[in-house]
């Protein structure tokens, strides 16, 4: 490993934290064999290479990189949550602006009906001289006809307010509903944009990720995967060791047994954003399609799920309840049982098995409950 690496390693930290393109590509990652001070620094013992020496150093810029790495899938997280919810509310949307065309087709040919009909009572009236029927009822000499055509008269009357009422509150209807289209449309309008801009900060932050990941050499590759174990498995000791899940002995009911099937199912299928499946999935893509196979269909991004769904006590949760992970709910996993979850992780990755403490837990929630 050649010398003046670390300066470009701690260079690169910076520079993703400001989410740009890391230069010197190809470069791999390393510490640099420092220049001893004959006075004040002694070197590495005699036969001893330059990177052994330097190993402690790169393990510290590795864990700088596994770090910055998880904040920027960790931010891609955020906008696939936000694109999610944009595409869900864009569908409603659509949706709603459909419905809403209908009846608005549906509230003119009303209207269109209605005003035939008062045009006929108003021909009927020009056909009996133009006179109105009251004044018609008053020149009758008939006892019989004058009280049959006061009857008629009152019930031409009721028809009549009837009538008007019921344009005035079809013309009304309209009104409402081309408001109501017209807020669609914009509100459509603005979830546009929010999926675009979420869009373009997901794939801003996958890139630098993979452009950080790309200037590691293969075994500082490896390394930097075994860091990541390691600091997973420490999280997910620590989380057993507090004894919170002593004494528990919930079992999934019979849809959350289902879910769980469905979503154990998926294990080897790579993580993508946005993705419902069949064949690729992001970690709520992955629990909502999985509780759909059960039966209840739940919100489709992790925020939601933690907003909507009703909580349970960690102590109490069963398999097939959802672990709603990070302060700001931006991943989620379903439980299987002892312990563990099945899960969606990032970008680069494929649905698997992990410890269900490897992450900081916001909660669970249980569907169906």
């Amino acid at each position: 490993m050649g010398a003046g690496k670390r300066g470009l390693i701690t260079a690169a930290v910076t520079v993703v934290c400001a989410v740009t393109v890391l230069t010197a590509p190809g470069t791999a990652f390393a510490a640099p064999t420092p220049t001893p001070s004959p006075s004040t620094t002694p070197g590495p013992p005699t036969g001893t290479p330059p990177e052994a020496a330097t190993t402690s150093a790169t393990d510290r810029e590795l864990e700088a990189v596994r770090e910055k790495l998880d904040a920027l899938y960790h931010d891609a997280a955020v906008a696939t949550d936000a694109y999610n919810d944009a595409e869900e509310k864009a569908e409603k949307q659509s949706a709603e602006i459909v419905a809403l065309a209908k009846r608005i087709v549906q509230g003119k040919e009303r209207l269109d009906l209605l005003k035939d009909r008062a045009g006929a009572a108003a021909r009927a009236q020009y056909r009996g001289g133009g006179l109105p029927d009251e004044a018609q009822l008053m020149l009758s000499d008939s006892p019989r006809e004058f009280l049959d055509g006061a009857g008629r008269v009152l019930q031409g009357e009721r028809a009549t307010k009837a009538l008007l009422k019921e344009m005035t509150r079809t013309q009304q209807d309209l009104e409402q509903y081309s408001q109501d289209a017209s807020t669609q449309l914009k509100e459509l309008e603005a979830g546009r944009k929010a999926k675009a801009t979420a869009k373009k900060r997901i794939t801003q932050q996958i890139a630098a990720a993979e452009k950080l990941e790309s200037q590691l050499e293969k075994e500082e590759k490896e390394r930097l995967a075994e860091l990541e174990r390691a600091a997973a498995l420490k999280a997910q000791t620590a989380w057993l060791d507090s004894g919170i899940l002593d004494g528990l002995t919930g079992e999934a009911g019979v849809q959350g047994a289902k879910a769980v099937e469905f979503a154990t199912a998926q294990r080897g299928k790579p993580y993508a954003w946005g993705a419902e499946g069949p064949d690729t999935y992001d970690c709520s893509g992955l629990t909502s399609q999985a509780w759909a196979s059960a039966g209840i269909p739940i919100p489709r991004t992790s925020q939601q799920q933690w907003r909507q769904l009703p909580r349970v006590a960690v102590e109490d949760m069963r398999p097939g309840d959802l672990i709603i992970y990070f302060d700001d709910a931006s991943h989620v996993a379903m439980y299987v049982g002892d312990g563990a979850i099945v899960h969606a992780p990032r970008p680069g990755r494929t649905v698997t098995i992990a410890g269900a403490g490897s992450m900081p837990i916001l909660g669970v929630v249980r569907p169906g409950a």
